[in-house]
């Protein structure tokens, strides 16, 4: 029997042993999409508990704590921190299976130096110890990134903001991780949502003008494109409910935006319509500013009305949608290609039932202006975890090329999420290696190191243009 969690992890082959130890190990990580808060980078935060910095923001472990019977009150609510991390402890007790049991313990190993389990039995010794460790000074928000071995991240930003704490990072010689803005237009893209109208005059003063007409949102879109550029923006992010494709002419997006703010009720397809307007304008303007555009979709949020109004959005009542047609994604990505404008895409599906009709769709729209131009992206949210990993991975290989893919991103809120690239290169070199000792790639070490190497890194940094050095 192996042990748990030791430094073969996942790695049941010589092969994959070989892979992970010999190459994907020491590789960088380029986390080019995540929710951190610069702020508590600019001002390296340090966490006065492991709650704070565990269970904060982290609605993973909320479900799973709300599966396990536990009250909102030491979830969400005002219960004391200390009792909140021992709900999440005996949480834990029942996660066989779930990737936040092995998560967690691999960030107790590589951030508290912990090889015990955590449970019920075990909190009040895991409490001690995680929260004397985070006095230290290497475990501040700054440091606990260098520590991880990051060199660039990506946060998720709205076009109305100011971005003075990302410039404050970039002022701070002595901070050497990039920490870039990422451009995400929802709220001005929503129109349908009661606050739209108060966000138009955000953003308006955001660039400097009125956003009377969708002419001018366009233009007040582009000044502030051009501001998030020169503060190294290269990626843009929308979380959308399915990538549709709806045409239509540029005086019906006029009236429908009009209508809007003459306070009229848009109708579903009138909403369809304005957003496919929007997504095509972003599009091509992404592609003018070499931008790379990420499609985020396949999700219901919000299901559970009542706990919404408690609580807000994204705090753990989503599920996956199981409408997200693809032959619309193709047709906007056609329409895209047919203007010339189509960027370097990202798309990802929550569904994955979707794997395989995305990996068809890449194949229509490659060409040798960069290579994997468009990606599947990684597995997302729910499918973050060793099967849905595996299932996409073998997905791409089945229909598109594995060797080009981007890789792992950490899409989280927490400064302890690191040990998600590690979690993910465990199960793709043990992927790999299965393969090789299957007899199904020939053991040609040189070309399987630039295979997980460039997955774990390289591919990335090339894909994106950032300013880094290929490993």
């Amino acid at each position: 029997m192996k042990p748990f969690m030791d430094k073969d992890f996942m790695l049941c082959t010589d092969t994959a042993r070989e892979l992970y130890h010999s190459f994907a190990e020491q590789m960088p990580i380029l986390d080019y999409h995540c929710h951190i808060n610069p702020r508590e980078i600019a001002e390296d935060r340090q966490f006065e508990n492991i709650t704070q910095v565990w269970l904060g923001g982290d609605h993973y472990k909320w479900r799973q704590m709300r599966a396990n019977g536990v009250d909102e009150y030491c979830i969400t609510g005002g219960a004391p921190d200390r009792e909140k991390f021992q709900k999440w402890a005996e949480t834990l007790d029942k996660a066989i299976g779930n990737p936040l049991f092995h998560w967690s313990h691999l960030e107790l190993q590589r951030y508290f130096g912990y090889t015990g389990i955590l449970g019920a039995d075990t909190a009040e010794e895991v409490w001690n110890l995680c929260n004397a460790k985070l006095k230290e000074p290497d475990m501040s928000a700054r440091n606990l990134i260098c520590r991880s071995n990051v060199t660039l991240l990506c946060t998720t930003d709205d076009p109305a903001d100011d971005l003075r704490w990302h410039k404050a990072i970039a002022e701070d010689k002595s901070f050497d991780v990039q920490v870039l803005p990422a451009w995400r237009p929802d709220k001005a893209m929503n129109l349908e949502k009661p606050d739209y109208p108060a966000y138009l005059a955000k953003l308006g003063e955001a660039a400097g003008m009125e956003v009377t007409s969708f002419a001018a949102l366009k233009d007040a879109l582009k000044k502030r494109m051009a501001f998030f550029d020169g503060m190294g923006c290269r990626v843009s992010d929308h979380a959308l409910e399915y990538v549709m494709y709806v045409p239509a002419s540029d005086s019906e997006l006029e009236a429908i935006f009009q209508k809007r703010l003459s306070g009229g009720q848009v109708s579903r397809e009138e909403e369809l319509k304005f957003k496919t307007g929007f997504m095509l304008f972003a599009g091509a303007e992404y592609s003018r500013l070499g931008w790379a555009m990420q499609l985020h979709y396949g999700c219901k949020r919000d299901n559970n009305t009542g706990m919404y109004r408690k609580l807000g959005p994204d705090t753990g009542y989503d599920c996956i949608s199981n409408y997200t047609p693809s032959g619309q994604t193709a047709d906007f990505l056609n329409a895209l290609n047919e203007g010339g404008a189509l960027p370097k895409t990202i798309v990802y599906s929550l569904n994955p039932n979707d794997d395989e009709a995305i990996g068809t769709i890449l194949g229509c729209f490659q060409d040798s202006s960069a290579i994997g131009k468009i990606q599947q992206g990684s597995a997302w949210w729910f499918n973050d975890n060793k099967a849905g990993m595996v299932k996409q991975m073998t997905s791409l290989a089945n229909l598109g090329l594995l060797g080009n893919f981007i890789g792992m991103l950490t899409d989280s809120r927490s400064f302890l999420s690191y040990p998600r690239h590690e979690y993910f290169r465990r199960i793709l070199c043990g992927l790999l290696g299965g393969w090789v000792e299957a007899g199904e790639y020939p053991r040609d070490m040189k070309k399987l190191e630039t295979i997980v190497k460039g997955i774990s890194y390289n591919n990335a940094v090339r894909y994106f243009g950032f300013a880094l050095e290929i490993k």
